[in-house]
């Protein structure tokens, strides 16, 4: 063994050793545990005169021993840090566990002649996914167990899922890294069997009408970019490539109209789209384009009859519906279906035989707009709570009047309804039972509104146990995300309750740069404009310690991934202001991402934050990119979560701006990395240690919110 060898294995050991006697020093009462200090290894990058400095660049080595050894010993250091919250920990996730029916049925949705379902089985990290010929009261059938899928496997997700018109052959697909890299394969469900073909770095799939050819999507293996559609025929080994998106600020995905007609092809960027096709009984036929694509120009298609029906921006800024002949699409012969409404937003066309259903935001309130084909009337879903959120679920057959949809709030469980387009009748099938005392007439949900700098008006979501004083001294958690034009409903979820039943109020920003306002709120908060996603976030946060709702000292923030870079930004900007940070999977080396063309989803996003390449770009994004404004300060108490296989956001990320404040910070407060090393973006897969993974961030929470061993209202009232 070479010398460099023996000191590279020299100084991963010492890391690990180091970190064990710390750990060990703190559970015998000795001096508290010192967190591992990163080597500075200067890599400097010099772009429109200049020049980046980059300590901690080699942290990206991810096949260094030195890199996995030091994610290794931060791991031990939060594990340490955390020591004392253990058994809170583990009683958040009994209790956590108490709310869920652990054996438990999703309501069965038609597919050609099949009802299909998911179920658990308590203890099984998975769901069964299982159908009925026929009938909901046939024999079941197990089509694909997740939890055999996963034997052996510390990762494991089911993406696509797409029986034949036929039934008897499933195309799924499967991750066991959590790197979102799918393979392909097709199952015989009559039989059981599993053909030979493997498709690696699979995205979507399309079944033709023969039952035996499939067209499918793949990723480049480098930038993770959806760039080729293929045709594949059953029992061959050719994959015929009749797609390939050159250009580098789009991708691609494919799917099939309900009434399975027509296999799309779109090629989107983050503000232009263009939509080709081919006629699922003539698979061996060429894609046509609906409509070229052009600048800001952003359309997506659906079919009936003779008809596309195109939701498009075009002239709507938060779009409209018009209807062009499937002979001829092009925009002459476009005829107005549904006109642009300027506070109203479409977000989405559902076709049927005889309604069409429009998804829309309103107020930044979801809604459901059906309208009847044969009498032109147009009605909406009432909703009975005034902050709610509601969306189109599974809905497979196009012959059919009844709407299935699901609907929830932060005080009612997610439920299922069956819509009678026809009568207006909707009917509750069923709502996710909550075990464990839950009654949610014991919590209040109402929406407040913060007014940003420049005067724009913020709402907010809330929820938090009645009797909750609102003097000041409650805790809370304030969440948001505002990016990419996404949206944030407000959802209920029962691990939630093990805060709120502590006395934490839950707070939901909807600030700029999401889409609940419609697509002026996302383009408030893009690109040169980004800043005032992190000064909304801010005025939300003062304006709830002003209200008396919480205050500094009792104030945690929450985002992950894109909401990790508001994190990662508000605490630079105001680290005065909370006093605590939950930063998931971030997004906050935006210079240098963004300067790497090589890396996944960089080109891509070109559109969202801009090309540092352009020098105003460039001097934009210096000004707020959370790893380049670290400074010395005082920051509040912050935890980073990462994965080592997370193809969204790289671990270095967030091991990077560890490192870096844990080397400018001048206060006290712990900053900790925790790392999962057996998976992805999404965190863990199984539905058991995903909870765990909750348990900890609430340990976290509650700890800096100075209630760490109080304990919850439910669990109180249980164990009298």
């Amino acid at each position: 063994m070479n010398k460099s060898r023996l000191l590279l294995l020299a100084f991963v050991f010492s890391c690990v050793f180091s970190i064990t006697l710390d750990a060990k020093a703190q559970s015998n009462g000795g001096a508290a545990p010192q967190p591992p200090m990163t080597e500075k290894k200067p890599k400097t990058t010099t772009i429109h005169g200049v020049t980046i400095v980059d300590d901690y660049f080699w942290l990206r080595e991810k096949t260094n021993p030195a890199v996995m050894a030091h994610l290794k010993a931060e791991n031990d250091y939060a594990d340490t840090m955390m020591k004392p919250t253990e058994q809170l920990q583990e009683k958040l996730y009994k209790e956590m566990l108490s709310h869920i029916k652990q054996t438990d049925t999703n309501v069965p949705y038609r597919w050609g002649n099949h009802f299909y379902y998911t179920r658990t089985v308590e203890g099984l990290q998975y769901p069964i996914y299982c159908r009925k010929r026929g009938s909901v009261d046939a024999p079941e059938e197990i089509v694909l167990d997740q939890n055999e899928l996963a034997k052996g496997q510390k990762f494991m997700s089911v993406s696509v899922f797409v029986p034949s018109d036929d039934g008897n052959l499933l195309a799924y697909s499967t991750d066991n890294t959590g790197y979102r890299q799918y393979t392909l394969q097709i199952k015989d469900l009559r039989t059981g069997q599993v053909f030979p073909e493997r498709i690696e770095r699979v995205n979507n799939v399309a079944w033709a009408s023969d039952n035996k050819t499939l067209f499918f999507v793949t990723e480049d293996a480098t930038t993770k970019r959806s760039d080729k559609f293929f045709r594949h025929v059953l029992g061959t080994d050719k994959n015929e490539l009749i797609f390939e998106e050159k250009d580098e600020l789009y991708d691609i995905g494919t799917w099939r109209t309900r009434d399975k007609a027509i296999i799309f092809l779109e090629s989107a960027s983050k503000t232009s789209t263009e939509v080709l096709y081919i006629a699922a009984d003539k698979p061996t036929s060429e894609l046509k384009v609906v409509m070229p694509r052009e600048v800001d120009h952003e359309y997506d298609v659906d079919h009936r009859g003779d008809l596309f029906y195109i939701r498009s921006n075009k002239g709507a800024k938060n779009f409209r519906v018009v209807t062009a002949p499937v002979s001829d699409p092009s925009e002459k012969n476009w005829k107005e279906f549904i006109a642009h409404k300027p506070s109203v937003k479409i977000s989405a066309v559902n076709m049927f035989a005889d309604h069409v259903v429009l998804s829309e935001w309103e107020n930044g309130l979801e809604q459901l707009e059906i309208v009847d084909f044969k009498t032109n009337k147009r009605s909406r879903i009432q909703f009975p709570e005034p902050v709610y959120s509601a969306a189109v679920s599974q809905n497979r057959e196009f012959k059919s009047s009844v709407l299935r949809y699901s609907y929830n709030s932060l005080v009612t469980p997610n439920s299922v309804f069956d819509y009678d387009m026809n009568t207006g009748k909707s009917t509750l099938l069923k709502q996710t039972e909550v075990p464990g005392g839950f009654d949610r007439t014991n919590y209040k949900s109402e929406r407040v509104f913060a007014t940003a700098s420049d005067g724009t008006k913020i709402p907010m979501s809330m929820v938090y146990r009645q009797g909750v004083k609102l003097d000041g001294s409650a805790p809370m958690l304030l969440y948001a995300y505002g990016s990419y034009g996404i949206s944030i409903p407000p959802t209920f979820s029962s691990a939630r309750l093990s805060l709120l039943d502590r006395g934490v109020i839950f707070v939901i920003a909807h600030i700029r740069g999401g889409g609940e306002l419609g697509e002026e709120w996302r383009q408030a908060g893009r690109m040169m404009n980004k800043m005032n996603t992190f000064t909304d976030f801010i005025a939300c946060a003062e304006h709830l310690i002003k209200n008396k709702y919480t205050s500094k000292d009792r104030l945690v923030i929450q985002g992950g991934s894109a909401g990790g870079l508001l994190m990662g930004a508000v605490s630079n900007l105001r680290p005065d202001l909370f006093k605590g940070v939950i930063s998931q999977v971030p997004f906050v080396d935006v210079l240098n991402t963004m300067l790497d063309a090589s890396l996944p989803l960089t080109t891509a996003e070109y559109i969202e934050w801009g090309n540092p390449n352009e020098k105003a770009a460039f001097d934009y994004m210096k000004t707020y990119s959370p790893y380049d404004n670290v400074a010395k300060k005082d920051y509040p108490a912050t935890l980073v979560k990462v994965s080592v296989n997370d193809s969204q956001v790289p671990y270095w990320e967030g091991a990077k701006l560890v490192a870096k404040m844990r080397a400018m910070k001048t206060g006290n407060n712990p900053l900790l990395l925790k790392v999962n090393f057996g998976a992805g973006h999404g965190g863990a897969s199984g539905r058991y240690d995903a909870l765990k993974e909750t348990a900890y961030d609430y340990s976290f929470m509650l700890w800096q919110m100075g209630i760490a061993d109080r304990e919850s209202t439910s669990s109180s009232r249980r164990e009298e």
